[in-house]
This record gives C-alpha cells, structure tokens and sequence, in this order.
C-alpha cells in the first residue's frame, strides 16, 4: 500500500504534502531529505490517527511525475486494511470478534500497528468478514 506525496518548491526548502492524508505535511532541505522526510511525516500521521480513534484515508492519488510514492510497512498496512474490512461490513469490534472466535481486545490490538498477527488468525477474521487473505510478496 502507498500513499502518494505531492512535492513542490518553496524557497530554499521542499514542501510535502499528502493529498489523501489531509494535514500531513512536512519541508525538506534537500531532494535527498524528500523520501525519509515523507515517510516520517505519513508515518506518524497515519499512527496520531489511529491513536485518536479518527477516520483512516484510504489512498486513492495517482503519483504524476515528480511525486513520491510512499509505502506503508506491512505491520501498520495490514492493521489499516483489517479496520476498513470490518468498517466496510459495518461491524463493531466486538461484533466481529463474535463472528470471528476471538475477543474485541484481539481485534483492537489487531487494528494498532506493532502486532504481528499469525496468517491462521487473519484467515479466521477475513472469513468472519467474508473475505479471504492473499499475501504478496512485492
């Protein structure tokens, strides 16, 4: 998953900014800051909005030229992906929990970034949604 970040000139510096991640920006004193710089920014942009219970974007930008594409690490990837399943099938946590087998404290934690849950315990949760898991090496 990749978020795409729009770059631009400003004065000495590099303004980043994330269309699809609204408020998410940050300057770069150079081309070789813009990508760790970016990272950092969406990183803990996306980690503030999960703390706060908000609503996580989901990526819909197309990169043009001269934008960066951002990857989100695979841990807070599959947290994301996992909360906007059940949103999308209008469940709560404990409700999925119920469907699923496990508890709602199982399925928040899932929902953080930092767990690292088995394929067994995804498969289980995606079937409680109707869906299946499908692992990509990329």
């Amino acid at each position: 998953m990749k978020y795409v970040a729009k770059v631009a000139r400003e004065g000495k510096h590099w303004l980043i900014e994330f269309p699809d991640a609204p408020g998410c920006q940050t300057f770069a004193r150079s081309r070789s800051e813009l990508e760790p710089m970016a990272r950092d920014a969406l990183l803990g942009w996306l980690n503030v909005t999960i703390d706060h219970g908000r609503q996580l974007p989901r990526p819909k930008a197309r990169a043009r030229s001269g934008d960066l594409e951002v990857a989100v690490p695979s841990d807070l990837a599959t947290a994301m992906q996992l909360r906007w399943a059940r949103e999308d099938a209008h469940l709560t946590q404990a409700q999925l929990a119920k469907r699923a087998g496990v508890s709602q404290q199982q399925i928040a934690k899932l929902e953080r970034p930092g767990e690292n849950p088995t394929i067994g315990t995804l498969s289980k949760i995606a079937k409680a949604l109707g869906r299946s898991v499908e692992v990509v090496f990329s």
